[in-house]
């Protein structure tokens, strides 16, 4: 391993989507309250999966309201992932509905699990954020993150197609075994793709990556490049679902995920879109620091107070790996201590 291996980053891919979407809204271009079926018209008949019926037949209905496009950068639609859901699960082999994971665009009729803005559920919103901004700026979601956000920052390993360059530096995937130990395997997202996956699909390093996340930190300008307005950042980082809380995610398929919660016993809340932890944080990040991770258990935060940010790689399977997560605490908290 070193800072330029390649990493599938899975989910925290949405950070550069999230970015993207808010460079729109800062040309006003989008607007975080509109119905998001202005920009995306099939959106504005979505679909309510109440159950099924004895035959097994999906039971579903309207949806009672509109979904608006800070409905999606929140996990507030009502999209759900199979992942972590019974439900989306069951409806994917009754109707034979591919995974979002597949890059079908087939995966888009998924139906939502509950009206839009009534709870937090961790799901494909962001993919449907990802084709927000292709559709607004007339720019598939590849050539618009290098030219609006890779190519300034200097992020020369990041994308979603990957390069032959890249392809020899590809960090070797590994499940867990029963026995605690690692069995390579293969693993790659696909390259002839029927779309550019905004939730998950994007390749990076840790180099690149951290270039990305330290442009954050800094209140969307690193190097003399700016990708964000400091407000806009702000805003990010900030509750943006009221009320609302996130919770655990609750495994369904235990083969991809562990149930898991990053704060247990902790209010903690989404921005645009990053889980915020309202109090500090157990091995040493601030309360409101901003953090989110990717299925092959890749983990960043971003700490605005302290003035701290953070990331590990790997390449694992089951997300939430007790012992990734364990090395993840003791990377924060020798961070934290040689900052004292």
């Amino acid at each position: 391993m070193t800072v330029d291996t390649v990493f599938w980053l899975l989910s925290m891919t949405k950070a550069f989507t999230a970015t993207a979407c808010m460079q729109l809204v800062e040309q006003g271009r989008i607007n975080l309250d509109d119905e998001a079926s202005k920009y995306l018209p099939e959106l504005a008949a979505s679909q309510v999966l109440e159950g099924f019926a004895a035959d097994g037949t999906p039971r579903l209905r309207p949806a009672k309201r509109a979904i608006t496009v800070r409905h999606l950068l929140t996990h507030t639609s009502g999209y759900t992932y199979s992942i972590w859901s019974e439900a989306l699960t069951r409806y994917e082999q009754v109707t034979g509905m591919p995974d979002i994971a597949t890059c079908k665009n087939a995966a888009f009729t998924a139906p939502l699990e509950f009206d839009p803005g009534e709870r937090w559920e961790y799901g494909i919103s962001m993919d449907w954020v990802g084709k927000l901004v292709e559709a607004v700026s007339d720019q598939a979601l590849e050539v618009y993150f290098r030219e609006k956000i890779f190519g300034p920052l200097g992020m020369k390993d990041s994308g979603f197609l990957i390069g032959s360059a890249q392809k020899k530096r590809v960090a070797t995937f590994h499940s867990r075994r029963a026995d605690g130990g690692l069995e390579p395997g293969p693993f790659a997202m696909p390259q002839r793709p029927e779309f550019f996956m905004g939730g998950g699909g994007a390749f990076s390093t840790p180099r690149d990556y951290m270039t990305f996340l330290q442009a954050l930190l800094n209140g969307g300008a690193v190097g003399g490049v700016r990708i964000l307005r400091p407000e806009t950042v702000a805003l990010m980082m900030q509750n943006q679902i009221g009320e609302l809380n996130v919770h655990e995610m609750r495994s369904a398929h235990p083969a991809y995920s562990r149930s898991f919660d990053q704060f247990p016993g902790q209010p903690h809340k989404w921005g645009l879109s990053f889980d915020i932890n309202t109090e500090p944080g157990p091995n040493g990040r601030s309360a409101g620091s901003v953090s989110w991770a990717g299925l092959l258990n890749c983990y960043f935060w971003i700490d605005p107070v302290k003035h701290v940010t953070g990331a590990l790689f790997t390449q694992v399977l089951p997300f939430y790996d007790e012992w990734v997560v364990a090395l993840y605490g003791a990377f924060e908290r020798e961070l934290y201590a040689g900052l004292a």
